[in-house]
């Protein structure tokens, strides 16, 4: 499981999201009142010192403007001219402002009383710092909030998923053939158990469905193979008679060619729909062999054309597969190579890596090679009802087989499949 798509994940950092959030906001506020209190208390002090410059201008005609560290002072009247006021600040009007003088920040209070104009500044630097102190605090105050957030979500999420973990390792540990296993007695009576009880509920109808698949299965393979032992008995008596003509022998074992074609159909499917066996339990197969026996059986459809035939046939290549459903793959390939060349070659190449069919027939237009293993397609030259390679993707599914197709329409067609390096010896 990827770790974006973690549930345990997305708990934690919804956790730690939302730390971050309402950490980011709190700093936020905290920031902001602070700013503002600070401004508050440097207008309040200007206040408080422009009552006191004015009642000691009033009093004093010797009156000296405040010139401390934190107030600077200028007074605009009769007694004092317009050259002792800075110029940045000469020209505000009545007010509260943010200047800047010689590279330091300060808060101005500017007011007009009695004929004189007020210019009284606080240096607001070092409250600049305190700010800018204050907010490496709270940027620290937030990440430690994410990271105290994430290992609290992590840890709920651990407490909250490990009643569906349980389940899922239960259903993972459940033998399918286990049909007493009861997940909602498992459970609590909580969400988790609703969930195992809805699963019981939905396994039920599985198995339920299975079984008449398997009755089904069963009975429709019984009915077949009787019908078809009779046919290929009954075509067996009969290549025996000599009565019958030449035609009429060929007739008779076309017959038994389909019935035993029929036989090996039906087991093909019948282990397809089954569950994939461990390869320990399969009898390994002679691939050499069953290539041989495919091409010598699907011969006749060559017969009286002008079409050679080339075998490149590696022994010795044994594969942990089921027998039937090799000769399924091969048959396939073999039968359309044969039926869609009217003249030229056919060519077959099997080894330990894999093997190949391929013609040099009517091949295939890029619209059909894309819908080409799709069920109950089928080409303009395709004789059948468009099963044969859907069939066969599905086996190649079966064993991990890459399959690949290369046609040109009007040159020909080439088939390949790799055998899985597990299955093969």
């Amino acid at each position: 499981m990827r770790l974006r798509h973690s549930l345990r994940f997305r708990v934690a950092f919804a956790f730690a999201s939302f730390g971050a959030l309402l950490s980011l906001l709190f700093s936020l506020a905290i920031y902001i009142t602070e700013h503002q209190m600070g401004r508050e208390l440097m207008d309040e002090t200007l206040r408080a010192e422009l009552e006191d410059s004015i009642n000691r201008y009033e009093r004093n005609t010797y009156f000296i403007p405040p010139n401390t560290v934190s107030i600077k002072g200028y007074v605009l009247s009769r007694r004092y001219l317009v050259d002792n006021i800075p110029l940045a600040i000469r020209s505000l009007y009545p007010g509260k402002y943010d200047v800047s003088m010689d590279g330091i920040d300060y808060r101005a209070l500017v007011a007009d009383r009695n004929g004189a104009r007020y210019f009284l500044l606080f240096d607001a630097d070092k409250q600049n710092q305190r700010e800018a102190r204050f907010v490496h605090i709270l940027s620290a105050f937030v990440g430690f909030m994410t990271l105290i957030s994430a290992a609290i979500g992590f840890w709920l999420a651990l407490r909250v998923i490990s009643p569906l973990t349980r389940l899922s390792v239960q259903v993972a540990q459940a033998d399918p053939h286990d049909t007493t296993l009861a997940l909602g007695k498992l459970a609590r009576e909580d969400e988790i158990g609703e969930l195992a009880r809805t699963f019981d509920q939905y396994l039920r109808r599985i198995r339920e469905f299975i079984e008449r698949e398997n009755y089904f299965t069963a009975d429709v393979s019984h009915e077949l193979r009787t019908p078809l032992a009779v046919i290929q008995g009954a075509a067996e008596i009969l290549e025996q008679d000599d009565l019958l003509n030449e035609k009429q022998k060929a007739r008779v074992a076309r017959i038994k060619r389909g019935a035993l074609d029929m036989v090996d159909l039906t087991e093909a499917l019948l282990l397809i729909a089954r569950e994939r066996q461990m390869s320990s339990s399969i009898q390994a197969c002679d691939a050499g062999r069953i290539a041989t026996y495919c091409i010598d059986k699907h011969r006749h459809l060559i017969e009286g054309r002008p079409i050679e035939l080339e075998a490149d046939i590696q022994g010795n290549v044994l594969l942990d597969v089921e027998r039937p459903l090799l000769e399924i793959v091969l048959g396939n390939l073999l039968r359309n190579a044969f039926n869609n060349t009217r003249a030229g070659r056919v060519s077959v190449q099997l080894n330990q890596h894999g093997f190949k069919v391929s013609d040099t027939g009517f091949g295939m237009s890029n619209e059909v090679l894309e819908r080409v293993f799709e069920r109950h397609f089928k080409g303009a030259s395709s004789i059948g009802a468009g099963l044969g390679l859907s069939l066969v993707k599905r086996i190649c599914e079966r064993y991990d087989w890459p399959i690949s197709i290369e046609s040109v329409e009007g040159e020909g067609t080439a088939i390949t499949v790799k055998f899985n390096s597990k299955g093969s010896h």
